[in-house]
Formats: structure tokens, C-alpha cells, sequence
């Protein structure tokens, strides 16, 4: 059987670069743009091991499906939930105790992207 392991997370966004910006101000991330033929752009953020990939709508492009959520650890999300907050990041829910070792919380992106903030491992 083949090797299989992760490689990116794909979001489409009406502004990649307004996506991007976000994810280097709220989590620390850091990304790149470069310019490719036919005046596309390649938007990629990276976070921790995680490659997150940025596309805009191209013109006559249907839309994209939409993605449910993806998650984020922290090893102090309490602080984490304080920090965000103070950046004006808006949390669509609160952190729940899920198990002893195990807590969530709900942030979305300026351009509705749902993120669950944990601490702990799922």
C-alpha cells in the first residue's frame, strides 16, 4: 500500500491576500505571494508544519464547495481564547470542557472560514 501523509488545507477566498494577512496576525503564521504566468498569484500560509493554500475565484469559475472547519492546537487555549478576543477575533463558540485532557473553542474568519481552537489532542 502507498505512503499517504498530509500536505495542505485549499480555501477559497473572495481576497487571498486579506486571508492571508489574517492568518499571520491572529496565529503567528507566515506567508508568501508570488507572482505566477497569466497574472495569477500564489497565495500559501505557512503554520507550524501546516501548509495552507489561498485561491481566489477565477473569472467564469463556479463556486467552490465550502469547508466545514479545520482545528488548531494550542497548549494554552485560555490564554489563546484572551489574546484573539484582544485582536478582535470573533468566537462563535466558547471553550467547552470536552474530556479531562480535551477543550475546543470557535473562531471565524473575516471571510467565514470556521477554525477550532483546542488544547489537547482529539
Amino acid at each position: 500500500m502507498p505512503t499517504y501523509t498530509f500536505d495542505h488545507i485549499h480555501l477559497a477566498s473572495p481576497d487571498p491576500e486579506k486571508t492571508a494577512d489574517f492568518y499571520e496576525k491572529t496565529f503567528g503564521a507566515r506567508k508568501s505571494i508570488e507572482n505566477m504566468p497569466g497574472g495569477m498569484k500564489k497565495v500559501t500560509v505557512y503554520l507550524g508544519n501546516t501548509k495552507i493554500l489561498v485561491a481566489g475565484k477565477q473569472a467564469g469559475e463556479v463556486e467552490k464547495p465550502s469547508l466545514d472547519h479545520f482545528g488548531i492546537r494550542t497548549d494554552n487555549l485560555e490564554k489563546a481564547i484572551a489574546e484573539l478576543k484582544a485582536k478582535g477575533v470573533i468566537f462563535t463558540m466558547e471553550m467547552r470542557q470536552i474530556r479531562p485532557d480535551f477543550k475546543i473553542s470557535f473562531l471565524r474568519t473575516p471571510d467565514g472560514v470556521s477554525i477550532e481552537l483546542q488544547q489537547g489532542e482529539f
